[in-house]
Parts: C-alpha cells; sequence; structure tokens
C-alpha cells in the first residue's frame, strides 16, 4: 500500500515536473521573439493603417515564431512627430515618418516638402528607389539612427473651390483665399501656387467654405470626400502639386541586432505593405473622380507644367533651396 503511494506520488511529481519543464519552455520560447511594437497615428481603415497587417502576415510567413509584431493605431503608443526620437532611443521598433519629420534632422530633405518636386506616384518610387533615395536614406540613418524600409504613397493633394473659375495657370489663382494647414512651409506652398495662403484649422475649413471666409482649400481626394468639402465646394483643380508620402522606418538598435536573413525578410515585409498601400490609394483615388462629377463639381485639369515651372522658380529663389544639395533637383527632375 505505502509503496504504492509512494509510486503514485513519484508519477505526479515528476508529471508536474514535466509540465513546469514545457511551460519554461514555452515561456522562453515566447521571450525568443523580437518584439516589432509599431506606433502610426493612421484611424482604421485608412490604407496606411492596413498595410501594417499585411507587413505582419508576410514577416510571420518567412519567419514563423520569430517576431512579435504588434499594432498601434491612432497613435495609440507614441504621439504623432515623437516616434523618430522613441526609434532613436530604441524606445520603439517601427513607425512610418513623414518628410517633414525627417527634415527637422536632415535639411536637405525639405526638397520633398516642396511643390512639384515629386510628379506622380510612380515618379516618387523611383526617386526614393534609386540612387536619390539611396544617398538620402544613409544620411537618414547617420543622423536620426532609423532606417528606412519602404515608401508609401499618402496622396496627390489637389486645389478644390468654393466658386467655379478657369483656372490654367498660377494667376489665375491671384486674390483666392487658399486655405492651408498653419505652418511656414505650408503658407509658402500656397503662395507659390499664386494664391493668398490662408491659415485655417482643418475642423474649420468645411464652415469656412460654406460662409466664404476662405474661397477654397488643397487636399487629397480622399480627404475631401472624407470631410464632405464637396458639400461647399463646385470645383476640383487637378494641380497635382504636392504628391505626399511617408516612410516605414525602423530603429537602428533592432536593425544592426537582425541577422542578414531576418533583415531581408523585414525589409521585404515593409515593401509589400508599402506596395499594398500604394496600389489600393491609387486605385482609390482613380475613382474618387467619378464620384465628385456625381455630386455636380467641375474636374478641370490646368496647364499643369506652368504650375510647376512657377512652383519651382519660387522656390529656386527662397531660402529653403539653400540648404539642398546642388543639383538635386535637376536629378529628381531628370528620374524617369
Amino acid at each position: 500500500m505505502t509503496s504504492t503511494f509512494t509510486l503514485r506520488r513519484g508519477l505526479i511529481a515528476a508529471s508536474v515536473s514535466a509540465l513546469a519543464l514545457c511551460g519554461m519552455a514555452g515561456q522562453a520560447l515566447a521571450q525568443a521573439k523580437i518584439p516589432m511594437r509599431i506606433s502610426t497615428p493612421a484611424v482604421p481603415d485608412d490604407w496606411h493603417a492596413k498595410m501594417w497587417t499585411v507587413f505582419k502576415e508576410a514577416l510571420d510567413k518567412s519567419n514563423p515564431n520569430q517576431f512579435d509584431v504588434q499594432i498601434n493605431l491612432n497613435a495609440s503608443l507614441f504621439k504623432q512627430g515623437t516616434e523618430p526620437a522613441a526609434m532613436a532611443r530604441g524606445n520603439l521598433e517601427l513607425s512610418s515618418i513623414s518628410a517633414f519629420d525627417i527634415a527637422k534632422m536632415v535639411p536637405e530633405f525639405s526638397i520633398f516638402t516642396a511643390g512639384y518636386v515629386v510628379r506622380d506616384p510612380q515618379h516618387q518610387q523611383k526617386v526614393f528607389n534609386g540612387p536619390i533615395g539611396e544617398q538620402l536614406f544613409k544620411t537618414v540613418s547617420d543622423k536620426m539612427d532609423v532606417t528606412v524600409l519602404s515608401t508609401i504613397y499618402l496622396g496627390t493633394r489637389q486645389v478644390n473651390l468654393r466658386e467655379a473659375r478657369n483656372v490654367r495657370t498660377p494667376t489665375d489663382l491671384k486674390g483666392v483665399k487658399l486655405r492651408m494647414p498653419g505652418s511656414k512651409e505650408w503658407l509658402f506652398l500656397g503662395e507659390a501656387l499664386g494664391a493668398t495662403a490662408t491659415p485655417l484649422a482643418f475642423g474649420e475649413v468645411y464652415l469656412g467654405l460654406k460662409t466664404g471666409t476662405i474661397d477654397g482649400q488643397d487636399n487629397p481626394l480622399p480627404t475631401v470626400r472624407a470631410a464632405k468639402f464637396f458639400e461647399v465646394t463646385k470645383q476640383l483643380v487637378l494641380t497635382n502639386h504636392l504628391v505626399d508620402g511617408i516612410f516605414i522606418a525602423i530603429s537602428n538598435k533592432t536593425w544592426n541586432a537582425l541577422s542578414a536573413a531576418q533583415k531581408q525578410s523585414v525589409r521585404a515585409a515593409a515593401q509589400a505593405a508599402a506596395q499594398y498601400n500604394n496600389e489600393n490609394r491609387i486605385k482609390e483615388e482613380g475613382q474618387i473622380v467619378d464620384f465628385f462629377r456625381q455630386q455636380g463639381l467641375q474636374v478641370t485639369t490646368p496647364d499643369v507644367d506652368a504650375f510647376r515651372k512657377a512652383v519651382q522658380d519660387t522656390y529656386a529663389k527662397s531660402d529653403y533651396a539653400k540648404v539642398w544639395p546642388a543639383g538635386l533637383l535637376d536629378r529628381i527632375n531628370n528620374t524617369r
């Protein structure tokens, strides 16, 4: 009886020990995963929020059980604009950063906050995936302690007017009170377009258009639809004056700790995310013009070459251009 009890107790103890060992092994396996915390201000329905799921799925498929990808939307982990510093300190692994974010630390990057530098989404990809991007991203890595993995198309800004008018060149926007975001860089762009740049908070734009406080505003077309500006405007002028982008970036602390194979997989996942975002955003922008026509808006295309020349000439004479490396604008313009 005693020996049977002792044997049973021994078996139970052995089972408990085995379970404990399994638990510790599982815990060790979980701890071995490389954390990949992502912080973005994007809202769930936006393409550049959905693209992070593509990133996660691609990385999980190529490297099962190696990475712990955590997606934090709505700026819930870090406030918008604070992500680059968090990555540089090693407190955040991944984020999408803007040209405006980068230009604060890498002044020459401000060329991509200027109007008519990037022609279209295809040109954007060719510039950043070629020698120009390679050179600039190396400077970004050196100065900001982050590595850029891919370029994301954020949308092309167009002019949206309260009353229809014949707009062919920048002179046709003379006297038009064009709402722009409040920073000096945005206001400079509005003036370069030929308009009277008028700062106004985004939340006040609808009422401003309705009452005539402003004569127009500029935004990518999906934003015009989402904010219902088409209800209080009569014309879209497809100036294509700013092809906006953001960049998937990873902390150098995290990047440098990866193996060569892991780096290749992470970069491939970021490029898959970019492709998903870019294709869907371009498709949406192509379809959305018909929506505005159905709402009764005039959709016109001006002399874009005349706009491009006037705006680039204005920037060339400004203080902004003084920090641009010699010949960089020509190299961008000549990228085909």
